[in-house]
C-alpha cells in the first residue's frame, strides 16, 4: 500500500538527501547513495544502498520503501529495475539553477513539506541574488572549470551559472547548457585558445593534481597558469545538483575569484534543518 507522505525513502544521490535533511525530514530515508557525505552524520546514521550507476537492487528491495528518488538518464536502468519490482520512483534531471531550486520545491511537496521547501528555496534565491549584485561592479574574471582530465570536460549548466554569479565568465559558455558530458569535450588547444584567467577544477570523484594541469604542452602560456592560479573544488560541493553547489559550492568559487567570504556568511542557509 502507497503511504503519504512517503515514510520510507531511498535516495540513489546525494543532494535529495542533503534536502531531506535540511527539510528536517530526515527519518524518512532509510537508505542512501555512498556519495552522500552532508550532513557527515548521514555516513553513520543511513545505510549504503548504491554508488551512481549501480544499486543493490535486492537491498533496496530488502528496505521496502515507498519512494526511490534518482537522479538523470545514467540511473535510469536502475529506476527501470525499480520499476519493474513494483516501487515508486522519482527521478529528477535538473541541469541548472533553475532546476536544482524546482528539486527542493518537488521534494518538499513529495513528503508534505512545501512550506518548508518554499522557504529554503527562496532563501537561496535571495542570497544568490545578492551575491550576483554584490559582484555585478566588478571586473569579471575569464574562468575555465575542468569537471574531468582524460578527456577534458567544462562544466555544466548549474557550474557556469554560479560562475557568473560569484564574478566570473565561463569560458565556454555555450557548452554548459548540454547536459551530456561528451558534449563538453574541449580540445587542449581550445582551453589555450579561450586564454582563461583562473582555472577551477574537480574531477568528479578524483583529486586534482595542479602540477598534471600546469604541465600540459602549451598551457604555460595561459594567463591561468602563468601566474598559478589553479584550483580544486571538491566534488561534493560542486558537482552535486543541490544544496552543496548553493552554499560552499557558490562560496569555493567566491573564494578561489579573490572574493572575500566571512567565516559564518549566511549561516541561515547551511547544513541545518529547518525548523
Amino acid at each position: 500500500m502507497r503511504r503519504y507522505p512517503p515514510e520510507r525513502i531511498v535516495c540513489l544521490t546525494e543532494e535529495t538527501v542533503e534536502t531531506l535533511y535540511l527539510l528536517g525530514e530526515q527519518d524518512r530515508i532509510v537508505g542512501v547513495s555512498g556519495y552522500a557525505v552532508r550532513p557527515p552524520r548521514v555516513r553513520r546514521e543511513k545505510p549504503r544502498v548504491s554508488a551512481f550507476t549501480s544499486a543493490d537492487i535486492p537491498k533496496i528491495l530488502a528496505l521496502e520503501p515507498d519512494l526511490v528518488l534518482a537522479f538523470s538518464d545514467l540511473q535510469a536502468g536502475i529506476t527501470a529495475d525499480l520499476a519493474r519490482a513494483g516501487l515508486a520512483v522519482h527521478l529528477f534531471n535538473q541541469r541548472d539553477l533553475a532546476g536544482i531550486l524546482a528539486m527542493i520545491r518537488t521534494l518538499g511537496a513529495l513528503v508534505g513539506a512545501g512550506d518548508r521547501a518554499e522557504a529554503l528555496a527562496w532563501g537561496y534565491e535571495e542570497r544568490l541574488a545578492q551575491v550576483a549584485a554584490e559582484a555585478g561592479g566588478r571586473p569579471r574574471t575569464r574562468v575555465y572549470f575542468e569537471e574531468w582530465d582524460e578527456p577534458l570536460i567544462s562544466g555544466i549548466g548549474w557550474v557556469s551559472e554560479l560562475v557568473r554569479i560569484a564574478g566570473g565568465e565561463d569560458v565556454f559558455p555555450e557548452r554548459a547548457g548540454r547536459a551530456a558530458a561528451v558534449d563538453r569535450i574541449v580540445s587542449p588547444e581550445d582551453v589555450i585558445a579561450a586564454a582563461p584567467e583562473l582555472i577551477l577544477a574537480s574531477w568528479c570523484g578524483k583529486k586534482v593534481v595542479p602540477a598534471r594541469i600546469a604541465g600540459r604542452p602549451g598551457w604555460a602560456a595561459i594567463p591561468a597558469v602563468a601566474q598559478g592560479r589553479i584550483v580544486e573544488i571538491k566534488s561534493p560541493l560542486i558537482l552535486q545538483p543541490g544544496p552543496a553547489a548553493l552554499t560552499d559550492g557558490l562560496d569555493a568559487i567566491r573564494q578561489a575569484l579573490g572574493t572575500p567570504v566571512t567565516s559564518g556568511e549566511g549561516d541561515e542557509r547551511k547544513g541545518r534543518s529547518m525548523p
